[in-house]
């Protein structure tokens, strides 16, 4: 039972695991992105991010110790030159493993592992740019847009204000003479005469 056993041997030897992990990491420092499966990547990881520690350090000690774990030139002036100018801010986390699915010969688990800092897609600055560069044409486009639809909105109400009232004006009909509006209402005779106050005086007077 592996209780508490944090190493994969990846079913392998101790020299034979050295040897894979070595390869492992010479091509990922030269082509900045391999695919293998995820356990050797899990494992790859461990192996190589301190070994990107030490290169932050250029002095011959590191490079010593660097090419003990290596054992090729190209690699560590690669690793101390290209490599460590990239990560010279990132205080870890050298490596990200991207899973890619299942292999179809024996369906073992495949991945991805790559330097985090030479990936276009996820950069930061890129990102901050490109997001900085929406957000303006956004802001003047949105200002532009509601500028323009403010003013066409304004123009076409004041249009048709202009237009209705002079509609309105046009077919409402001439206003009748002051003398015909105060002319008497015609009284209706079917309508119950209401008594004048003369005639309820001289009634009075006769009785």
């Amino acid at each position: 039972m592996r209780h508490g056993k944090k190493v994969n041997h990846l079913s392998r030897t101790s020299a034979h695991r050295k040897a894979l992990l070595r390869n492992l990491t010479i091509a990922l420092i030269t082509h900045k992105r391999i695919n293998t499966t995820l356990a050797k990547a899990k494992a790859l990881r461990k192996y190589a991010e301190p070994l990107i520690t030490k290169s932050k350090t250029n002095d011959t000690h590191n490079r010593r110790v660097v090419f003990s774990y290596l054992q090729n030139k190209e690699a560590v002036t690669e690793l101390f030159s290209t490599v460590a100018d990239k990560v010279a801010d990132r205080p870890g986390g050298y490596l990200r493993v991207i899973k890619t699915g299942f292999r179809l010969g024996d369906g073992a688990e495949t991945a991805m592992i790559e330097l985090v800092d030479f990936n276009e897609v996820y950069d930061k600055d890129a990102a901050k740019s490109t997001s900085k560069t929406r957000r303006s044409r956004r802001r003047r486009g949105s200002k532009g847009s509601g500028s323009s639809s403010a003013a066409t909105t304004s123009g076409a109400t004041t249009a048709t204000t202009t237009e209705v009232t002079e509609e309105t004006i046009a077919d409402k009909p001439a206003a009748a003479p002051i003398a015909a509006a105060a002319a008497p209402i015609a009284e209706n005779p079917t309508a119950p005469k209401t008594p004048d106050v003369a005639d309820i005086t001289a009634a009075s007077e006769e009785e």
